[in-house]
């Protein structure tokens, strides 16, 4: 995924320190332990609220993928249990599930990210799915297939009628790197790309990352109350604001915000009371909150832990940050990759929490 990753771990760090500075002395909270995951699971990811405040988890396992790929349920008090069994495409025997969001009907949108699984360990390309995940009575039902065809189904999001999913990778080998989102209708099923994918007709707007570090797009997408969408670079630590017109088009796709300390733009979420984005900071094992304005300051953040730490809740190369209430639920990838705090996978996989208070 990020094979052409260089060591700066340094500059990470001192990235950081300059957030911490930004945000003019004000203090961070401590990341607490929220639930130790089972041994069945060792690289969560991607995170849906549901109704009666249980979280739905996507578990790709990245690290050990002898473990199968599954979906998790985090109970209202905390309890982590098996939800789903995914099936994995027949073409490579795998399934790849990231970013995951609720829609209107109660149904689960999942990216199924194929890129990793080529043969060889190369990139593979055009395979990559996006599905809805049936819930009928509480429990998944079926897996119904919207779109194949992606090269990195990452992100997902719902609103109004439509379902937008951040395309990491848009053109493999270009120059800088360019990455979109894809908007469809809710009702599209079996939808084929077209290949190229940058001339298929849902692509919504497309992004340009500069750094070669870590060489993904967009990742991270969320909503506003006013219909805003925010789109995260990955790779670049930059965020988009995307406007639309009446009719649902784009009027605009500027940068954001590019502060600073905001190295990574991994999975995030929009507290709709106040319209900030809470955002997983990987690389620098922090979430970080952007603020309406653009500013940026560090809700928590922490070096790299060990298996003390972790059991303690310390932030472990979070990849998605959850309103949940007045809390942000963190899950703790620990995937690492050269360049991040992150140095090593330690099991046990574990989510963490961050308490807002009145903030």
């Amino acid at each position: 995924m990020f094979r052409n990753a260089r060591f700066v771990s340094l500059a990470v760090v001192l990235a950081a320190s300059v957030a911490a500075l930004a945000c003019g002395g004000c203090a961070m909270k401590e990341a607490r332990l929220l639930a130790v995951l089972p041994d069945s699971v060792n690289t969560p990811d991607g995170m849906a609220l549901m109704p009666d405040n249980s979280i739905i988890f996507s578990a790709p396992n990245f690290n050990d993928p002898t473990a199968p790929a599954v979906l998790m349920k985090l109970s209202p008090d905390n309890k982590a249990s098996l939800f789903y069994k995914l099936p994995v495409l027949q073409e490579t025997g795998r399934i790849g599930p990231m970013g995951m969001t609720r829609g209107p009907s109660g149904d689960l949108y999942l990216c199924d990210m194929q890129y990793m699984f080529g043969p060889g360990g190369k990139n593979l390309l055009g395979k990559s799915r996006l599905l809805r995940v049936v819930i009928k009575d509480g429990r998944a039902a079926e897996i119904v297939t919207v779109a194949s065809g992606f090269n990195v189904a990452n992100g997902v999001a719902v609103h109004g009628d439509g379902v937008y999913v951040a395309e990491s990778v848009l053109e493999e080998g270009s120059n800088p790197l360019t990455s979109a989102v894809l908007r469809f209708k809710i009702g599209e099923e079996g939808v084929q790309l077209k290949s190229p994918l940058k001339d298929d007709p849902h692509v919504l707007a497309t992004f340009k990352s500069y750094k070669r570090q870590w060489l993904f797009g967009a990742d991270g997408i969320a909503f506003d109350s006013k219909g805003n969408l925010f789109v995260g670079l990955f790779g670049d630590g930059v965020m988009h604001k995307i406007t639309f017109d009446a009719g649902g088009n784009v009027r605009s796709n500027t940068v954001f915000t590019k502060a600073p300390g905001l190295v990574n733009c991994d999975g995030m979420s929009c507290d709709l009371r106040t319209d900030k984005l809470y955002v997983a900071d990987s690389a620098a094992n922090a979430i970080q909150v952007i603020s309406p304005d653009g500013s940026v300051r560090t809700l928590a953040r922490n070096g790299n832990v060990g298996k003390a730490a972790k059991l303690a809740g310390k932030l472990d190369q979070p990849c998605e940050a959850l309103v949940r209430g007045n809390t942000i639920v963190v899950s703790n990838m620990d995937w690492p990759f050269p360049g991040m705090v992150n140095e090593k996978h330690e099991p046990p996989a574990t989510l963490s929490v961050i308490d807002l208070g009145g903030k």
